[in-house]
């Protein structure tokens, strides 16, 4: 097990290496095992933080997302976080302006992240195999950038059925309903 953690360690701080060395944009974490964001990456990645435009924490074994990492990585475009165990972000997910696009599939919400309705930048949300059966269908409405909302296998409710064109300007990606067994 030790040997296993070990090399996991080594793996993030390879990746973490390559990119502050190569002065890149992006971040990929994804598939390490990670059960939350390691402090120690806060102080190596302090010379790039403003350049990171791209972070992939997908496929590992997150619960939450700090406001620190929020607050840290304040120049982000594209967030993904797919396949953690997340059922809530931080309220300062608010202040990254420049977001466009935040992948949330197979995660734990229950209800849509509401602080994602405010940010301004924000073009694609796939909030793909959750549980999230209410969707504050007003506040979508209302986001002037979204263009893509992907709420496939999520029990919602039959109110989210009515967002369609014109109501909302976005596309709106459902799982078709369940017709009900023939008896």
């Amino acid at each position: 097990l030790q040997k296993r953690m070990g090399e996991a360690v080594a793996r993030v701080a390879r990746k973490v290496n390559h990119t502050v060395e190569n002065k890149t944009d992006s971040l990929d974490l994804a598939n390490c095992k990670l059960m939350n964001f390691p402090v120690g990456i806060y102080k190596a990645m302090r010379s790039v933080t403003e350049g990171i435009q791209r972070i992939s924490l997908a496929n590992n074994e997150l619960k939450s997302i700090t406001s620190r990492f929020v607050t840290t990585f304040s120049q982000l475009r594209e967030l993904n976080l797919a396949g953690n165990y997340l059922h809530r972000l931080p309220e300062e997910i608010t202040s990254l302006r420049h977001l466009q696009a935040i992948d949330l599939s197979r995660n734990r919400f229950r209800r849509f992240p509401e602080p994602l309705a405010t940010v301004p930048a924000l073009e694609t949300i796939d909030l793909e195999e959750n549980e999230i059966t209410e969707v504050p269908t007003e506040k979508l409405a209302s986001m002037a950038s979204l263009r893509s909302l992907n709420l496939r296998d999520n029990p919602v409710g039959p109110e989210v059925r009515l967002l369609v064109r014109p109501l909302v300007p976005f596309d709106l990606l459902l799982s078709p309903e369940k017709s009900s067994p023939k008896a």
